[in-house]
């Protein structure tokens, strides 16, 4: 008992200092001096003072992104065809329905034409709404119908400030996080600061508005802040209700408004369970933020006609399977340390099978293959065997879905962000680390007891939540680079979060036999200062530069292809190209399309394999019955797909489909054996030498420097 009483004593010293503090403001006559009033009206100022400042910073985030995406494209000065282009790819495509339902006649008939559309996918009748994720653009028409404003502000500004306003929400909400988990709004200060200043990495919203994650993120931060208070402490049970349905809410509308929200959830529900097998979270709040995620995509199917991705989708058999495991297996938290641990296993392969059996039950009963190229994706990309599959070789040979290169850490740290982060993690780490293996031994020795009362101070529920959520997102990132934005915004959140915490320093400072109340308050109020007004410093002057650099948006090509598209070819024409041109010519101008940038159908993945052999080795016969049974009046070649020098042998489209084909590709460089010359060459470089075997079936009716179009004959 000698170790414990000298415990005892240190922690009685300290007990000491605290109690003589106390005794500072004790009158002679034994009564305290009464300072409620004054600590109640400095916490009204506090919360004042930090309200405006996350209001101010959220506000001048969306002017900053704003004047860039102006300063940008001088988009106030271009032509309207020209601002439609500038939504490149899939952003077009999302737009083009916010377009659609502001100049229908009525917004019944607006509505009517989503639900049945014959104009994105050609001889095909699809739902939209069950298809996409364009809730957003149909409420933002028809608010814009209803307001008094369409004499002041043309939809399209109304459409990219909303955007732009979200990121207010944004920074809003990762000001709030931040300053709940430090218990100062310094925390959240230097966390907006740092998402500003390292805004290459994380948001892209001033180049690609329409992009769903940049209507998704801002709720989802909102769910995260409301999760960090619902996990603290000693809530009324009206706070707790409040805190649910806000985090019901924020869930509902992230679903709402992003495809890829399942596997979000998923990634976020595997965090819940995570902390909960290891006791660090109470057990009926995990309870009820599975049921409020399950309730909200619930919804949010329903609202998109049952859509197959979401009752098929991982989430929602795992949710399913922790609530049956938890039913079946009722003293998991129980025992010593080896049953414990052996529950723990079993509870865990439970959950797992219980999840592949439901998802494969409903798939098979419904007949679901929405996702099934995002698996083949993942098979081939952690190495699970070659393939040539050509949509899962689209996704590998985009940049965009590699692993995250390197120097995006050297720009984090330009800020300090990642060194704070990686401090913060590592010691957040360890702590968690220690603290599950004390909650799975269930030790109630006095000693071990007086050991971990340090670390489990500075691992409070919201902390660990916290924790264990930027860590699966960064493996996220990590391994996929367009989800970086997911971790980055979070990683300003937890990193100024440590820096300005409390528990933190004190857990630091005494382990090093430092600890005195007034140090950690100096600390963590000065390395923040100093943190700000270095950032302030080396960044503000690049700032200010970007602000005022002036560029214009230049694409005459496309343009000229738009504008002889709308005055040369019949409202009812059918255009074939690639998927990214396509949604521009669709919204530009309102023809059909064979094929778009919205990946997630099975038939749709199908068609556009099949679309795009007019970069293939077929011949013109081949070529022309495939796009005639779609429908194709005319076909749009791009020479920056047919010669493409972006990537590299192999990754080139043309390749991809060569190897599905299974044809040897272009180029010096190795080719599988199996691989065997094409009869024919490749249709894209053929049809330009004008041979009768092309003439006879496809009339050029359009060229410039980047695009060839060709009318298909109407019979063979």
């Amino acid at each position: 008992m000698t170790t414990v009483r000298q415990r005892r004593v240190g922690k009685g010293t300290e007990e000491a200092e605290d109690q003589l503090s106390e005794e500072n403001n004790v009158k002679p006559d034994g009564k305290i001096l009464s300072d409620h009033t004054g600590a109640k009206l400095w916490n009204i100022v506090s919360v004042t003072v930090g309200g405006i400042v996350a209001i101010s910073l959220g506000l001048l985030t969306s002017v900053y992104v704003a004047t860039l995406h102006e300063n940008d494209l001088w988009f106030s000065n271009i032509k309207e065809v020209e601002r439609e282009i500038s939504f490149r790819t899939e952003c077009g495509l999302y737009y083009s329905y916010y377009k659609q339902m502001v100049q229908a006649a009525s917004i019944q008939q607006g509505l009517h034409g989503l639900v049945y559309d014959n104009k994105t996918e050609s001889v095909r009748t699809i739902n939209i709404l069950e298809r996409m994720n364009v809730y957003q653009e149909v409420f933002l028409s028809i608010l814009y119908r209803s307001l008094p404003i369409q004499q002041y502000l043309e939809p399209v500004y109304f459409y990219i400030y909303t955007l732009f306003g979200l990121q207010a929400v944004y920074v809003i909400a990762l000001y709030v996080t931040s300053w709940l988990l430090s218990g100062t709004w310094l925390s959240g200060l230097l966390a907006a600061c740092w998402y500003i200043t390292n805004r290459i990495d994380t948001t892209r919203v001033e180049f690609t508005i329409p992009l769903r994650e940049n209507w998704a993120l801002p709720f989802f931060a909102v769910q995260i802040a409301a999760i960090t208070y619902l996990l603290r402490t000693h809530l009324q049970p009206i706070q707790e209700r409040l805190t649910l349905l806000a985090v019901f809410i924020a869930t509902f509308l992230f679903s709402l408004t992003w495809q890829f929200n399942q596997f979000m959830m998923l990634i976020q529900a595997l965090a819940l369970f995570i902390l909960d097998c290891f006791d660090m979270l109470p057990t009926a709040k995990v309870t009820w933020l599975y049921i409020v995620q399950i309730s909200a995509l619930l919804i949010v199917c329903v609202l998109q006609f049952f859509n197959s991705m979401i009752l098929g989708s991982l989430f929602i058999s795992f949710n399913a399977s922790v609530l049956i495991a938890r039913t079946i297996q009722r003293n998991l938290k129980k025992g010593s340390l080896l049953n414990r641990l052996g529950k723990l296993t079993l509870h865990v392969l439970l959950v797992f099978c219980l999840t592949l059996l439901i998802n494969k039950f409903i798939k098979k009963m419904l007949n679901l293959e929405s996702d099934e190229h995002i698996f083949k994706f993942l098979k081939a990309k952690f190495g699970f065997g070659a393939t040539r599959d050509f949509d899962a070789n689209l996704y590998l040979c985009e940049e965009a879905f590699g692993l995250l290169p390197l120097n995006t850490f050297s720009r984090l740290s330009d800020t300090l962000l990642f060194y704070v982060y990686i401090f913060v993690l590592f010691l957040m780490t360890v702590a968690a680390v220690i603290i599950a293996f004390w909650n799975l031994s269930g030790s109630n020795q006095v000693q071990f007891m007086e050991k971990m009362e340090e670390c489990t101070v500075t691992l409070k529920p919201d902390a660990a939540y916290n924790l264990i959520h930027t860590i699966l997102f960064g493996c996220l990132a990590l391994s996929t680079m367009r989800m970086k934005y997911l971790w980055t915004s979070h990683m300003c959140v937890f990193a100024s979060f440590g820096l300005c915490s409390t528990e933190v320093w004190k857990l630091i400072l005494k382990s090093i036999h430092l600890y005195t109340s007034q140090r950690v308050h100096v600390i963590k109020y000065s390395l923040p200062i100093f943190t700000l007004i270095y950032i302030s410093y080396k960044f503000w002057p690049g700032i200010m530069d970007e602000l005022s650099e002036l560029r214009e948006f230049y694409d005459p090509d496309t343009v000229e292809l738009m504008n002889w598209i709308k005055s040369n070819t019949p409202n009812t024409a059918v255009f074939a190209g690639s998927m990214q041109l396509l949604a521009g010519v669709k919204l530009c101008t309102g023809r059909t399309l064979t094929n778009h940038p919205h990946y997630e159908d099975k038939n749709l993945r199908e068609r556009t394999k099949q679309i795009y052999q007019i970069y293939a080795k077929r011949s013109p016969d081949d070529v022309y019955r495939i796009l005639r049974s779609f429908g194709t009046d005319y076909v749009i070649l791009e020479d920056s797909i047919c010669y493409e020098r972006r990537h590299s042998r192999g990754c080139r489209l043309r390749d991809l489909l060569d190897i599905a084909n299974g044809h040897i590709m272009d180029g010096l460089g190795e080719n599988e054996p199996d691989l065997k010359p094409s009869l024919y060459p490749r249709f894209c470089e053929e049809i330009k030498k004008n041979l009768p075997s092309y003439t006879i079936l496809f009339t050029r009716v359009f060229q410039n420097k980047t695009f060839h179009v060709y009318k298909l004959a109407k019979h063979k």
